[in-house]
């Protein structure tokens, strides 16, 4: 896969009644770089060598500590609408009163699926591999899309569902987001505004085309497209928004309606609140909480994808941790913590540290109570009740940390809603027609013979690492980078 290609991606969805669970797309052009989203500060942070010792003013993990960033103003500030507007301080506050009799406001969440039962996995494995995002081939080998989805599918199935069937037999992402769209339509109700909220997913049931058909057929004004991650990733918001630009943008309604779309907001002050909160609370559950390691684990992404294509994923983690932090020592809770990396892939270099290693790196110094927290996870999924709760916390156990505890996913928690509500909210201002607005993906191709290299021998990798990989793959649903060893 190659870290500094995307894809404006244009469906042509068909659903049979024989074979429901069958998506047959339709893509157009690739391009070259996505823009960075971030809309913060581009101060660096003060990277320090660390040998054997954990030092109590910065991150511990792997080869680095992470100095304390400089702070910043953003907490409370989301970005949003298509391109680079961002809301929050020249836009007119949204008055729900004023607006609910000319508006029929509508709420899309965004997030990638996942299979409901062990029959699901294949077809939603060949929909990941369907994805030119995920294994880019040269135009004249376009054919083989399908054709190789198809074939790996087939092969990473078997080794798919022993990983879903640890966890009871599937996914529970869509049930827990279901229940998430429902808390924020009453939240928002309570806040006096009137919504339709919607859910699509990426590779599975509800399909993000599915979602937006029903959005049209309910004649939506204004629309708020609010992905389910935290932080932006070209792999995870930027994929899903580029779906939704080519939907819209073929269809003369769509392409009329007002839209916002809320690009991040890790650093909203609800949300950190939300987080602290959780933390907090299960810190209560040890003898000796001020003695707890706090170990932030996110899902990972090539290096690449921040060096090359100017994902803003990784600065925005760590400012988001920093944010975190900052919240529980202003409640005098001031814990050794570390940021590390999950789901690595094949012999290209991912963020680092690595989970894995960093656990038996604390075990080796000697820690012996551990609180982990999925940061970039919103809802209980693979990643974190079978690769955390299972696998890390066997390796945890075996390294010598006595003393495990889990943060649990934020799921429906009241204050976390409240504020996803008050972001939507914030949002409605800044909509605008998407075919008035610059494609994230224009920014394009401005090398073809460099784009046409990279793309050539990204492909192979991506091929030779989904076939062959050195201990058996599972796919996880909660991005589409998420090609991992070990099932």
């Amino acid at each position: 896969m190659v870290a500094t290609s995307c894809s404006e991606l244009l469906f042509q969805t068909k659903f049979t009644a024989s074979h429901p669970h069958k998506l047959y797309r339709k893509f157009s052009r690739s391009c070259s770089q996505t823009t960075s989203l971030s809309g913060s500060s581009s101060q660096a942070r003060t990277y320090l060598s660390i040998d054997s010792t954990i030092k109590r003013t910065g991150n511990v993990g792997g080869p680095y500590v992470y100095g304390p960033a400089q702070k910043r103003s953003v907490v409370g500030k989301t970005f949003c609408a298509v391109g680079v507007s961002t809301y929050g301080e020249n836009v007119a506050e949204y008055q729900p009163h004023l607006h609910a009799a000319e508006d029929k406001v509508g709420v899309l969440l965004l997030n990638l699926g996942g299979p409901e039962t062990l029959h699901d996995v294949q077809p939603f494995l060949f929909n990941l591999f369907a994805d030119p995002d995920i294994i880019r081939l040269p135009r004249l080998f376009r054919f083989l899309q399908w054709p190789l989805a198809k074939l790996i599918s087939v092969l990473r199935a078997p080794k798919s569902k022993e990983g879903y069937a640890a966890i009871g037999g599937g996914s529970p992402l869509r049930k827990i987001t279901d229940e998430q769209a429902h808390a924020l339509k009453m939240a928002l109700e309570k806040k006096n505004l009137p919504v339709n909220v919607y859910v699509g997913m990426r590779y599975w049931y509800p399909f993000t085309e599915e979602a937006v058909q029903q959005i049209k057929r309910d004649r939506i004004t204004r629309l708020v497209v609010l992905p389910l991650y935290p932080q932006f990733s070209i792999s995870t918001t930027g994929s899903s928004i580029r779906v939704l630009q080519g939907i819209f943008r073929e269809d003369a309604y769509l392409s009329k309606l007002p839209v916002s779309i809320i690009r991040s907001w890790y650093q909203r002050e609800g949300y950190i609140n939300s987080m602290a909160d959780l933390i907090q609370k299960e810190l209560e559950n040890f003898s000796r909480p001020d003695e707890v390691m706090i170990f932030f684990s996110a899902h990972g992404v090539p290096v690449s994808y921040v060096e090359d294509a100017g994902d803003p994923y990784k600065e925005q983690m760590e400012e988001c941790i920093y944010l975190i932090m900052q919240n529980l020592k202003d409640r005098g809770i001031d814990n050794y913590h570390t940021l590390a990396y999950q789901s690595r892939v094949g012999p290209v270099q991912w963020l680092k540290p690595y989970t894995d290693e960093v656990l038996v790196e604390l075990g080796k110094k000697g820690v012996k109570n551990l609180l982990a927290v999925p940061v970039s996870f919103v809802s209980e999924h693979i990643e974190t009740l079978e690769e955390i709760d299972m696998e890390y916390k066997h390796l945890a156990l075996e390294s010598g940390i006595e003393n495990w505890g889990r943060v649990p996913a934020l799921n429906c928690t009241s204050s976390f809603i409240s504020d996803l509500a008050d972001a939507v909210i914030d949002a409605l201002p800044s909509a605008m027609a998407m075919s008035n607005s610059r494609n994230i993906s224009d920014e394009d191709e401005r090398d073809p013979m460099e784009y046409a290299i990279k793309v050539f021998f990204g492909s192979i990798l991506a091929f030779v690492l989904a076939l062959f990989p050195k201990n058996g793959t599972r796919i996880q649903e909660s991005s589409p980078l998420k090609v991992k060893k070990e099932l």
